[in-house]
């Protein structure tokens, strides 16, 4: 069974996820650190468990999400995983960090190992299913365990609200079609950990999501 803790990092409250079994081996996805403190919330969860880093996933790649990719290689030496689609939206951040008042973001390594669109991804005892999700960024990966019954959803689907799709690379279209098609044929109980704000369930938002 998987454990899921939630830090909540940054000045964009962003959702950062260490995903555990019972084998001690761990995910962490879209680490938001910052400053010194929040490397230091994650590091010492980590120790605290006798957890094992051995993947490093970005949803997608939008700078708050990716702020500590290179803290994460540097500590634990993993590189971080999302589709290729991707890329050229964690190419961009150095260009825009620093107007945003981010003058201390540190350049995050590439994938030596790109996602694909579907397929699985294990660590520890575990397995995730990739549903490819993009419209609030071109090429967003959500990572869903049936077994658990949990989504790891990104900017896609929020607590009654969706991903902005104002930003480059963005389609509002799509999203809602990627929501409907891909996330709302989920089971009802499927709880959504998004990457803003609070957890939420598929049919609360089925039932209840003023964009749908």
């Amino acid at each position: 069974m998987i454990t899921i803790k939630t830090f909540t990092f940054n000045a964009y409250s962003e959702n950062t996820y260490i995903l555990f079994d019972e084998t001690k081996d761990c995910v962490i996805i879209d680490p938001g650190m910052y400053e010194g403190a929040e490397q230091n919330q994650l590091t010492a969860y980590i120790k605290e468990n006798g957890l094992k880093p051995v993947l490093l996933l970005n949803t997608h790649c939008h700078i708050d999400h990716v702020f500590g990719n290179k803290f994460v290689f540097d500590t634990y030496g993993l590189k971080p995983q999302f589709n290729i689609g991707e890329l050229p939206v964690l190419q961009a951040v150095p260009s825009y960090a620093p107007q945003m008042g981010f003058t201390r973001y540190e350049l995050s390594p590439e994938p030596d190992t790109f996602l694909p669109e579907t397929g699985t991804i294990s660590f520890g005892n575990s397995t995730l299913d990739l549903i490819f999700a993009p419209g609030h960024s071109p090429a967003h990966l959500c990572f869903y365990s049936k077994a658990d019954h949990f989504l790891i959803g990104g900017d896609v689907l929020f607590y009654g609200s969706i991903g902005r799709t104002d930003l480059p690379g963005g389609n509002h279209q799509q999203l809602i079609q990627n929501i409907t098609d891909k996330l709302f044929v989920l089971p009802n109980e499927t709880k959504v950990y998004p990457g803003h704000g609070p957890s939420t369930t598929i049919g609360f938002e089925k039932e209840h999501n003023p964009f749908f």
